[in-house]
């Protein structure tokens, strides 16, 4: 189940709302948790037996290296923690992509290839791993106490806002609000505000961009024209943005509804004026668990040679593609990104701040762009022979769909809007952490209220409704 579906937006989310709202203050995590299982074990119910089972011998590994005195021990039981969840992650979407790297090398030797039963892809594995790992880091590296219930541990994992699709809630920030947090009407208005700014991105946006880059994308690339090409990746370029933000909005709505109140994961990624400056907007929480979790222990910035800053600085952006998928067009998507961050400390960044700002933000747009293809592509040939289309100057008609121009046109106004001083305190205000004044709820509900009447039309009028961060 995801949240852009009638099921979700008619049934399973008011039914939901009302219990939550009935019971009382002690039952309320068990409501979200119970809801949470069966809002996931609707599209997993073999793995969310796994997902139960290895969530709870976690929590009790953590409890117990949290008890232990001995250094040995605690290192001990982090390891095990860690191993387990990290062998789910490796297994379940890396092993395909492992065996079928080993059958190909096979071949080419003429030896007789691995057999092989291919295994699915559960949703939200990668979220779900990043959190587990979080928690017991965190316990180890004393920044906060482990949780005391089994259930409210379960809960910080496993809830349905944020578990299929981040954004990623590190447990030093949520731990407090799990076991007691304050539920406000304001709180309760935000979070419908929200979340159906979230769905209407969703809906309204990306998925009418998402049928235009299907219908070039998933064609014929060699007969295709350079306009055709770059209309294809732009589409998906806002698709994939506004997808992503939406179901981000989505998630931090529901939770502002139950009291939580989620990190932000995105911040207006393509005005930034460098690659360096994209990841810093571009789904914040992962950047920041890769920093926190991954480039710091690795020494960041204060390793003693150059040498070491940039393999380590371009080291994480190859876990951080092959974090998004099991295939080699990931991994070059995420040297990619390395390689111009290291690029911008040796020289971009004092061109850009020659050239000037718009100068900057359509270069590091046009990085984006091109790097989009890679990830959209997964065959590296396909994406190879997408990009000599993209720069091979061949004329020829454009295929859209109808209403594609509009919501294109409508994607870059909303994608580009914050440029100018207005549209950024606009969108601060309708985004801010705090609730909004009584009158200011008297045009915004009204709104919400239509832009989640318009979304629901059309999700129910249309069989086009992609969820493509699932697999991430």
């Amino acid at each position: 189940m995801v949240f852009s579906t009638s099921l979700f937006l008619t049934v399973f989310l008011p039914v939901f709302l009302i219990i939550y709202s009935l019971v009382g203050k002690k039952l309320k995590n068990w409501v979200i948790l119970i809801a949470s299982i069966i809002f996931y074990s609707w599209g997993a119910p073999k793995f969310v037996f796994v997902l139960i089972g290895s969530t709870i011998i976690t929590f009790y590994l953590v409890k117990l290296m949290h008890n232990s005195t001995v250094r040995k021990r605690r290192r001990l039981f982090l390891v095990m923690s860690i191993a387990i969840n990290l062998g789910l992650l490796l297994y379940f979407k890396y092993a395909n992509f492992f065996i079928e790297n080993v059958n190909s090398f096979l071949n080419l030797l003429g030896v007789e290839q691995v057999g092989w039963t291919k295994v699915m892809l559960p949703i939200g594995i990668s979220f779900y791993t990043f959190q587990t790992l979080t928690y017991a880091v965190d316990v180890y590296r004393n920044v906060h106490k482990p949780l005391k219930k089994t259930s409210d541990y379960l809960l910080y994992i496993m809830s349905f806002p944020q578990m299929i699709a981040g954004p990623i809630v590190r447990f030093n920030t949520i731990a407090d609000q799990i076991v007691d947090r304050e539920e406000i009407v304001d709180d309760k208005l935000t979070g419908f505000i929200r979340f159906s700014i979230g769905l209407a991105k969703k809906v309204l946006i990306a998925n009418v961009m998402g049928e235009q880059a299907d219908l070039i994308m998933n064609g014929d690339i060699n007969g295709i024209s350079t306009a055709t090409a770059w209309i294809g990746i732009l589409a998906y370029t806002f698709q994939i943005y506004f997808d992503f933000s939406g179901y981000s909005d989505m998630a931090i709505g529901l939770g502002r509804m139950m009291g939580f109140k989620f990190p932000e994961n995105f911040n207006n990624p393509y005005i930034s004026q460098s690659i360096t400056e994209f990841w810093r907007r571009w789904h914040i929480t992962l950047g920041a668990w890769m920093r926190d979790y991954l480039y710091i222990p690795l020494g960041g910035s204060k390793v003693s040679t150059k040498r070491r800053l940039y393999f380590n600085l371009w080291f994480v952006f190859l876990v951080s593609g092959l974090w998004h998928g099991a295939s080699w067009s990931f991994v070059v998507w995420g040297a990619y990104h390395g390689f111009f961050l290291v690029a911008e400390r040796l020289v971009l960044l004092k061109v850009y701040n020659r050239i000037g700002k718009f100068p900057s933000i359509a270069i590091t747009f046009l990085i984006v762009v091109v790097g989009w293809v890679f990830f959209r592509l997964e065959q590296f040939d396909l994406a190879v022979a997408y990009l000599g289309k993209m720069f091979s100057w061949h004329t020829g008609g454009v295929d859209t769909i109808t209403s594609f121009r509009f919501f294109f046109v409508m994607a870059v106004i909303l994608s580009f809007f914050t440029i100018i001083r207005a549209g950024d305190r606009i969108c601060n205000f309708m985004f801010t952490n705090g609730n909004h004044s009584q009158k200011t709820y008297y045009w915004l509900i009204p709104v919400a209220l239509l832009l989640f009447t318009l979304s629901l039309s059309s999700v129910t009028s249309s069989g086009f409704n992609p969820f493509i961060y699932f697999r991430f």
